[in-house]
């Protein structure tokens, strides 16, 4: 080549040398970051990918952080809750002594009467008290809110789960598709013909024999039977015309039952008294009740009696049919409003990633049930004291707080253990393999980067002595020129 104006050789050098330097700068910046991707231009594809990753990623972090921070607010008040239940334990043991009346003296009843009313100024103290950053958590704060609740349809309630999806209500539609029942007997009394006579009544509660007396009236029979039903857990009402007597077990569902037993041999067959189950006379006879049948929102409800369970993902809860719907079918609509603590458990907000809890109040007017009353009636002056003589009620109240307790600790330890703990560990594992995925596509490999490097170090140097040479080509044109 003769031609000057145009030195290919080194415009050939100067493109090698440029993709060379260009290489050798990619291979540091890598090296520098410890990112093979650092900017869009150097993986489109990657970046969108490592991208979404990321923010998945972000969201996992959040989800294990925000599954932490809900088991510290449940252990909180679950540390409440075992102190509330060893107050309420304790008032059972003071109401069983102050039944021991023949061996007490006033003194010593008025003292446990005191320890109760301190007991149970202790637990609306806790009520009040417990608190996680300044949210009130046993005093009803956490609890959900209902409108429309008929209590003629639904004696009692307790909702422990309702996702609000954005807080709107949750329409809850309750429809009782068959009645539950009591065990039922009908006896039959001829009062001309009575003569001294003795049944032995009974149900799930306890059984206990009776004597009536020659020309003891059907009425006076019922009564009789009443005046026990603390312990047989037997109802007697009389029938119009008077001759008849309908038995109801206190209690329904099928562990329920009302038996009679006729002890007196021959009053069958006089006709004294007739004992008449399913329509057939016999002198003796077990008649047990039956669950309810029923949807609440379209699902079928698990059935114990007249109580009524539902769990679903989005609603969780119990409801008690009074004792006139239990007899009845039908259907009771009513709304979830608020309340509840939601807790944001996953790596988005939508009903799958979110779990709610509610929790009770704990006040003592809040605990025991509908029925019998609440704790805060055995206070001094109170229907149920224990220097009065409503010690029975008393009891089942005491008994029922004490479940209340009992269950919401259950269901708080179930949601701290098999939702939440279970979430950390499986949001972890994810975490742990959602990394590994985003730092192949957008971390650096160390050792081929600098293998990289290397090489265009190498081609660089190269690069760069070709250059030279070919600059100095030209200059042969000077032999020409003599």
């Amino acid at each position: 080549m003769t031609r000057i104006n145009t030195n290919i050789s080194a415009l050939n050098g100067l493109s090698s040398l440029a993709k060379n330097n260009k290489s050798l700068s990619t291979s540091l910046q890598r090296l520098s970051t410890g990112l093979r991707i650092n900017t869009a231009k150097d993986d489109p594809a990657g970046l969108i990918a490592s991208e979404v990753i990321r923010s998945e990623m972000k969201g996992l972090e959040s989800g294990i952080k925000n599954s932490e921070r809900a088991m510290n607010v449940i252990a909180t008040a679950e540390g409440a809750l075992n102190e509330v239940s060893a107050l309420l334990i304790d008032i059972r043991g003071l109401l069983i002594e102050n039944a021991n009346t023949g061996g007490m003296s006033e003194e010593e009843l008025d003292a446990n009467q005191l320890q109760v009313d301190s007991a149970i100024n202790t637990i609306q103290r806790i009520a009040n008290a417990t608190e996680f950053e300044g949210i009130k958590l046993l005093n009803g704060n956490l609890d959900y809110v209902l409108s429309g609740v008929d209590a003629n349809f639904i004696q009692d309630y307790q909702i422990d789960k309702a996702k609000l999806i954005d807080g709107a209500p949750m329409s809850v539609d309750v429809n009782v598709i068959a009645s539950a029942n009591t065990g039922y007997l009908m006896l039959s009394v001829n009062t001309t013909l009575l003569t001294a006579a003795a049944i032995q009544i009974g149900s799930n509660r306890g059984n206990t024999e009776l004597t009536f007396a020659a020309g003891t009236s059907a009425v006076n029979i019922a009564a009789s039977i009443n005046s026990v039903k603390e312990v047989t857990g037997i109802s007697a009402a009389v029938s119009t015309n008077g001759d008849q007597i309908r038995l109801r077990s206190v209690d329904f569902g099928t562990n329920a039952y009302a038996s009679v037993e006729m002890l007196n041999a021959g009053t069958i067959n006089n006709s004294i008294f007739e004992l008449r189950d399913a329509g057939s006379v016999t002198s003796s006879a077990k008649n047990y009740g039956s669950d309810a049948q029923a949807t609440i929102n379209g699902s079928a409800a698990i059935a114990n009696g007249k109580l009524l369970t539902i769990r679903t993902s989005m609603l969780e809860g119990t409801f008690e049919l009074s004792d006139a719907q239990a007899l009845a079918t039908g259907t009771e609509s009513f709304t979830v409003t608020g309340g509840g603590a939601q807790f944001a458990i996953g790596s988005k907000v939508d009903a799958i990633n979110t779990e709610s809890v509610g929790i009770m109040s704990i006040a003592p007017n809040k605990l025991g049930n509908a029925e019998d009353g609440y704790i805060n009636t055995l206070k001094s002056g109170q229907t149920n004291a224990l220097t009065g003589e409503n010690l029975y009620t008393a009891q089942r109240i005491v008994d029922s707080a004490i479940l209340d307790i009992a269950v919401l600790r259950g269901k708080l330890g179930a949601f701290q253990k098999n939702t939440l703990e279970t979430n950390i560990n499986s949001l972890t594992v994810t975490l742990e393999n959602v990394t590994a995925a985003e730092s192949t596509i957008r971390d650096a490999d160390f050792a081929k980067e600098s293998s990289a490097m290397t090489r265009a170090q190498i081609l660089q140097q190269s690069s760069t002595s070709v250059l030279s040479i070919a600059n100095q080509t030209p200059q042969s044109v000077l032999a020409l020129l003599g």
